[in-house]
């Protein structure tokens, strides 16, 4: 099976650790000459996880789309949401016909407010039977560290995504299956914006007292979304039967892929939409907070997205809300979060 790698950022370079290390060739989208030059010289990404040594004799780097997904069999796309109609331009629905695409993007596509299986089938035709995601919680970091992390694969096929996610198991990988395409990605999309509050609380100097309260009732209000939009499963404690072989449970709401990866984002120190909502916090305007950390905060955008997807899902979300008003409408962060303690349980 071959492997194209569609961008080059932090999560990137940690799934292409996770198959090189598995002994798959991969071929590797990256921007500019000089960054394969770079890569090729040195045996690291020259601006990401930079601790992570490869050995290049496993990877085929290209700066041309059509050429790494020609040469692939399954496209792994790793690029911040709002840069994914500028990387597939060049592409044209018989490029991608008998793919499979993974995605790994936890954001949404801001031209239209919709999701990358969205934006495919629409431009591509793309047959939701072969998209798959890739999901948290995982931090790149952690990852370079090669320390214990979880990985959800979704597809309408579990037993092709069971097959798919073997690639990425390592001794420091372990992975899920669900079948949850569609939830899976609007938790991932959720949970940005919600650390990006986490931060803006941390920032303002709330304690972790509060952070605990906001951060439950960030949970509600994801499952509440989730449940509006027709997905599943978003109770816990409550399972399907054990599967026979690998007596695993079946996902819930409590699983890693939505809980789990909303508790990480919000608290942890890699988290970069808690530490860009951190500086919003101490009184960073977003552009020179953009600037600053010279890396994409999903979380920004998707706030945004929600915003304009929730007014037909119409589901109650006034966190979420004074996040984006803060963000978009320049409220002063107190103010919003004067606004975010009167609603919270």
């Amino acid at each position: 099976m071959r492997f194209g790698i569609l961008g080059s950022g932090s999560w990137a370079t940690a799934l292409a650790k996770m198959l090189t290390d598995n002994k798959h060739e991969i071929n590797w989208l990256l921007r500019t000459e000089t960054a394969i030059e770079y890569f090729n010289k040195r045996g690291h990404n020259p601006n990401y996880l930079r601790s992570v040594n490869f050995n290049t004799a496993c990877i085929k780097f290209s700066i041309d789309v059509k050429k790494v997904v020609a040469d692939s069999d399954i496209i792994l796309m790793a690029i911040p949401s709002a840069y994914v109609e500028e990387v597939l331009k060049e592409l044209n629905k018989e490029d991608l016909q008998n793919k499979k695409i993974v995605s790994a993007i936890k954001g949404i596509l801001p031209t239209e407010n919709i999701l990358l299986n969205e934006y495919l089938y629409k431009y591509f035709e793309f047959p939701l039977e072969n998209y798959f995601t890739v999901m948290g919680p995982c931090h790149a970091e952690e990852v370079a560290g090669e320390k214990l992390s979880y990985l959800s694969f979704s597809g309408l096929n579990e037993d092709v995504a069971e097959t798919v996610s073997q690639f990425f198991k390592t001794a420091y990988i372990n992975t899920v299956v669900n079948h949850d395409v569609i939830g899976v990605q609007y938790a991932a999309v959720l949970k940005n914006i919600y650390a990006l509050g986490a931060g803006l609380a941390h920032g303002l100097e709330y304690g972790d007292n509060f952070l605990s309260v906001l951060i439950a009732n960030c949970a509600d209000e994801m499952a509440g979304f989730l449940k509006k939009v027709g997905i599943e499963h978003m109770v816990v404690g409550e399972h399907e039967p054990a599967n026979p072989v690998t007596h695993r449970k079946s996902p819930n709401y409590a699983a890693s892929v939505y809980l789990g990866d909303l508790l990480v984002t919000c608290y942890s120190l890699y988290s970069r939409n808690r530490t860009f909502g951190t500086m919003i916090g101490k009184g960073y305007s977003v552009k020179a907070a953009q600037l600053e950390m010279n890396m994409v905060a999903e979380g920004y955008n998707a706030s945004r997205c929600i915003y304009e997807i929730n007014k037909h899902v119409h589901a109650d979300m006034p966190i979420a809300k004074a996040i984006y008003q803060i963000l978009w409408e320049q409220w002063p962060a107190q103010k919003g979060f004067k606004q975010i303690e009167e609603v919270l349980i």
